[in-house]
């Protein structure tokens, strides 16, 4: 796979993940793309101004990552607006991005970091903020102070995990999945994508409820697999109402789906 690392020159975990890549990997076919902008405001003719991205299959950003509780995360998320576009990109709009990828990804940054499970959680975010792009990408982050921002061992597991792409191969077994309902940080669809046959790539939080005909085909349109079916965090879809709804949607647009509830490691439930 052909891939690139894109940070911001003012982000401090982007540039801990780039001082790591540089010291301790050899990329000599890799670019590591710096760019003014903080990636999540970047666009299409912003990504034009760097050939080197013209035989790219996949975009990795390094970033930081925010949160109202400051706890320590590494984090993994496909980006795009659901609704508004209040942190970059457009209202409605997601970007392009790989079910296979985001599950090989997860399931190596959990193998890297096992030393630092007691320090950080390690978890996917559901797809939200800029930017909106064609070229299929995902954000890998470092949660969520100055304080882990700077932690070489960190950006090392990260580093670490961005180069495990060059020997990326996804299992014939793997069904592609959109995952939706459920809360920001995931914890169902962790489970899921860790310890079952499914591969999500975006996912669609409570939050953003009730979904939309237009949501559910934006996502199948910026999965790069075919969609087979769609995951449901059914207790986090609402109450009874908006659930019989997403339900009779997703019959309407032919979409096979499955309830998600009480998956644990090692039990498959789904």
């Amino acid at each position: 796979m052909r891939f690139a690392i894109v940070y911001g020159k003012d982000d401090p975990a982007g540039k801990n993940i780039v001082q790591n890549l540089k010291s301790d990997f050899f990329l000599p076919q890799t670019p590591i793309i710096e760019t003014k902008k903080h990636p999540i405001y970047l666009g299409e003719k912003d990504l034009e101004k760097f050939p080197e991205l013209k035989s790219i299959d996949f975009i990795i950003f390094a970033s930081t990552h925010k949160s109202e509780k400051g706890e320590p995360s590494l984090s993994l998320h496909a980006p795009g607006n659901w609704r508004s576009a209040d942190f970059g990109g457009s209202s409605g709009k997601i970007s392009n991005t790989s079910a296979f990828v985001l599950k090989y990804l997860f399931q190596q940054l959990n193998k890297n970091a096992e030393t630092l499970k007691d320090k950080y959680n390690i978890t996917l975010e559901c797809t939200h903020h800029g930017p909106s792009i064609n070229i299929p990408c995902c954000f890998i982050e470092i949660g969520s102070t100055e304080k882990q921002y700077q932690d070489r061992q960190a950006g090392e597991i990260i580093a670490k995990t961005i180069i495990s792409l060059q020997n990326f191969k996804p299992d014939k077994k793997w069904v592609p999945a959109i995952g939706v309902g459920g809360p920001h940080y995931c914890p169902n669809f962790n489970k899921i994508q860790l310890n079952s046959k499914y591969a999500i790539s975006h996912i669609l939080p409570s939050y953003v409820l009730p979904i939309t005909n237009s949501m559910i085909s934006e996502a199948e349109k910026k999965t790069q697999e075919q969609v087979k079916i769609v995951l449901l965090d059914w207790k986090g879809c609402g109450n009874s109402e908006q659930r019989n709804k997403l339900k009779e949607l997703l019959d309407d647009l032919n979409f096979k789906s499955k309830r998600v509830k009480g998956y644990e490691n090692n039990q498959r439930k789904v």
